[in-house]
């Protein structure tokens, strides 16, 4: 066993996003990309590496092993003295948070591209994790940049490749290897947040249930705790096995994507609730029986629900959303009488707000919902937090919904998604709007009337930080509201995003259909970014 060290050059496109480094397997396959942007973060923590602990883990998508192999020769040759890997290089992103926090490890090396295809054409993706088992801030991923921006040379153990499969510990040299199971504690986890017991009995009265892992990293959790520890009935869980390429299904629980979950619970004999998660476990979608919930719904009902289970029986301390989600736990905060904070898009920013004990829940409208459990979203979480609830209250879930905006009234809410637009036509409409901004308020589009308009800023209350230019916000005098903004999550062009809601008090037009609802404001976004001038695009990508 010895180590080498390889000469390398930089690559010049290692910049991480808002969730890491993004790209396509193939980019991640060229030689030397990704020895050069581990040791890149190893080279960030400097000489802290030595001693310490590290975490890592990834969705199981293809590439996964090869990635976990060369994580740790690497880790190992970087000094530290204790690696934790999932069983079969698997974890999900909130089992990794978790891990994290509780073995006291300085961060973690987390494998994924979240919702985003996988397969060998499909997308790969390394994030570094904090101590506190969040997504590195901003100063982190500079540095990381940096470095690999100028790295010269990597270091490996010579060693054959580890048995992933086998729990227990390995040696590196002097880094112990110790493969554990990457379903236990996270279970113990949630075993301290919701009861068990009522969900339990749930299940053993006859209420059914489909899960759609959507044959990603969230399977083994789901069947260990739905169908083993909670008694759900064999079957409750579908496309439980992660698979390299998912199954060839698009891993983003949304409407779209988990197609045939959306065809049973819309049917005449439909079961009580569904649910489903992404390809790394940290988002989440709630079906109600003829009801699809959007998540920015879901997370006011969490918010308004969350003192049923046992772990937020004491009440939140506040909550918070991103700026694009829509508005309806803001409602909730004010009947609750605790702060509700509007952030910036990427769980990052949620970090200080849970760190600081600020909020307890939180949620991002892409399907991302959480709590100061992790410091990341948690799509089984959230399941599990929505059954805690119906067991509490013997409620349907559509039942629950409705009740809820009978009380707090009706956010209609949608998402376009223009996807794979050319990069620069995408700027444009931005740089375009926003040069607009002045010009609108008192203008009409649509039937609509602009009241306000911004390119949304955000100071962190915690560490007085700024971040600019996250979404233009277009307002409307009809309690209406109109988001712009660039996802950056894919990997080919850009995608546009546009969030579009209003709010409706009278229950009485709570049943209506949601784009012929939201159909002025549709209109009135796209007349004011010109999107089909910009992007040639006559229509969204996505509707959810």
């Amino acid at each position: 066993m010895s180590l080498r060290r390889i000469a390398t050059t930089p690559f010049s496109d290692q910049k991480p996003g808002t969730s890491g480094l993004r790209k396509k397997v193939t980019v991640f396959q060229q030689p030397h990309y990704v020895e050069n942007f581990v040791q890149a973060i190893f080279d960030m923590l400097g000489e802290k590496r030595q001693g310490a602990t590290l975490v890592v883990g990834g969705d199981g998508r293809f590439l996964n092993r090869e990635v976990v192999q060369a994580t740790l020769k690497i880790a190992a040759a970087s000094g530290f003295a204790r690696v934790l890997v999932g069983q079969g290089g698997l974890l999900s992103t909130p089992a990794a948070s978790n891990m994290i926090r509780i073995s006291g490890a300085i961060g973690g090396v987390v494998l994924s591209a979240s919702h985003n295809p996988g397969g060998p054409d499909g997308d790969f993706g390394i994030k570094f994790n904090a101590a506190n088992g969040g997504p590195a801030p901003e100063e982190i991923t500079g540095a990381i940049f940096r470095r690999a921006s100028a790295i010269t040379e990597y270091a490996m153990m010579e060693v054959p490749d580890l048995d992933l499969d086998r729990l227990g510990e390995q040696r590196l040299g002097d880094c112990v290897v110790a493969v554990v199971d990457p379903v236990a504690d996270y279970t113990t986890m949630m075993r301290k947040l919701v009861d068990f017991d009522a969900i339990a009995k749930l299940f053993a009265g006859g209420f059914r249930m489909q899960f759609d892992a959507m044959s990603a990293i969230t399977g083994p959790y789901a069947h260990a705790i739905l169908e083993g520890a909670l008694g759900a009935a064999p079957g409750t869980v579908r496309n439980g096995t992660p698979l390299p390429d998912f199954g060839g299904h698009h891993p983003d629980p949304n409407p779209v994507h988990a197609a045939e979950l959306m065809a049973a619970m819309m049917g005449a004999d439909a079961p009580e609730f569904g649910a489903a998660s992404d390809g790394d476990g940290d988002r989440n979608m709630i079906v109600a029986p003829g009801l699809f919930v959007t998540p920015s719904d879901s997370l006011a009902i969490l918010a308004a629900h969350a003192h049923r289970a046992p772990g937020y029986a004491r009440g939140l301390a506040g909550v918070a959303r991103s700026m694009p989600t829509s508005r309806a736990v803001d409602r909730v905060a004010k009947a609750l009488g605790i702060e509700c904070y509007e952030t910036p898009t990427g769980w990052k920013f949620f970090g200080n707000l849970l760190d600081s004990g600020r909020i307890t829940l939180c949620g991002e409208e892409s399907a991302g919902t959480g709590s100061d459990h992790v410091r990341e979203k948690d799509g089984l979480w959230a399941v599990l937090l929505w059954l805690n609830i119906l067991a509490a209250t013997g409620q349907r879930a559509d039942a629950i919904v409705r009740d809820h905006w009978a009380r707090f009234g009706r956010d209609y809410y949608t998402r376009h998604d223009y996807e794979e637009v050319d990069a620069s036509a995408a700027q444009g409409l931005m740089t375009a709007l926003r040069a607009k901004l002045g010009t609108l308020p008192g203008q009409s589009f649509a039937g609509l009337t602009v009241s306000a308009c911004d390119d949304f800023a955000y100071t962190d209350p915690v560490d007085g930080s700024v971040t600019e230019q996250q979404g233009v916000r277009i307002l409307f005098a009809e309690d209406a509201r109109a988001v712009f903004r660039l996802s950056g999550t894919g990997t080919v062009g850009a995608t546009l995003r546009v969030y579009l809601e209003r709010f409706e008090p009278d229950a009485a037009r709570h049943a209506l259909d949601t784009q012929q609802v939201l159909e002025p404001v549709v209109a009135a976004a796209r007349e004011i970014a010109e999107i089909v001038r910009h992007t040639g695009r006559e229509a969204p990508s996505v509707v959810t």
